[in-house]
């Protein structure tokens, strides 16, 4: 099934032409990354597909309907979009951030049931944050306050799940506990789309990727036939390398030239 997707897409930003006639297919679990360098048109071209960005031209058809067409509560009952800053602008605890979550499939004077409070603790817990539900989140390192905005998405239980650098911050482990969460997602059919500054997140995650060149020009397609040395190279323009590691290639940059 089609969850996603667009027809002769064109976005644009002021005078410059970010992304030209773009035209891809999200399917049922499928899970897309998106690359390109920083201007490039990534958080924009998000910012379009949830709604909150007008196109310069093109149709985005969400489940075979304009997206237009949808009203505000059921789009956002089908499409959580998680934004690259982790602002608040009111003094939340961590357990209320995730029920952030909850908002869409609130009635307008309802509070939260404890259904509600059950799915944003378990997103919590997913992410590593269960002990920290209590906490301010102004107290929390921005890699934490990260995850909490994580679990929010997570906890919305959209089909399509919009990811702004939701690994920015994170070390490590937690970065690769995010990925492992947001493969099961995949895993129970749900549609994700992340932008990412590292190619190498494709691995066991990505199916589909998109590179954005900040010029109107985009390549899309399976992993495999996407993420390769030539079309890296020029996206980033910098000689980029790949080295397979059991069997599969992990991509490096070049070193820098030294300075004159």
């Amino acid at each position: 099934m089609t969850v996603l997707s667009t027809s002769q897409l064109s976005i644009q930003q002021g005078q410059r032409m970010l992304c030209n006639a773009l035209d891809v297919q999200i399917t049922a679990g499928e899970c897309w990354l998106v690359l390109g360098e920083n201007g490039s048109g990534k958080s924009t071209l998000l910012a379009t597909l949830a709604g909150w960005h007008a196109p310069q031209s093109g149709q985005i058809s969400l489940q075979g309907k304009p997206l237009p067409a949808w009203p505000s509560r059921e789009r956002a009952k089908r499409v959580a979009w998680l934004t690259q800053q982790d602002d608040t602008a009111f003094p939340l605890t961590v357990l209320e951030k995730a029920l952030t979550g909850r908002h869409p499939h609130l009635n307008r004077w309802n509070w939260e049931s404890d259904e509600d409070i059950n799915v944003a603790r378990h997103q919590l817990a997913r992410l590593d944050l269960a002990e920290l539900a209590g906490r301010d989140l102004a107290t929390l390192s921005g890699g934490e306050r990260r995850r909490a905005s994580l679990a929010a998405t997570l906890a919305q239980q959209a089909e399509l799940l919009l990811l702004d650098e939701p690994l920015s911050q994170l070390d490590l482990r937690h970065q690769q506990q995010a990925l492992a969460v947001l493969r099961s997602e995949a895993d129970v059919g749900r549609s994700l789309v992340l932008v990412s500054h590292d190619p190498n997140h494709a691995h066991g995650f990505a199916s589909h990727v998109l590179l954005l060149f900040g010029d109107g020009r985009w390549i899309a397609g399976p992993v495999h036939d996407t993420l390769t040395e030539a079309n890296l190279s020029d996206l980033y323009r910098h000689p980029v390398r790949s080295i397979l590691v059991e069997g599969q290639p992990w991509f490096l940059p070049a070193p820098a030239g030294k300075a004159p």
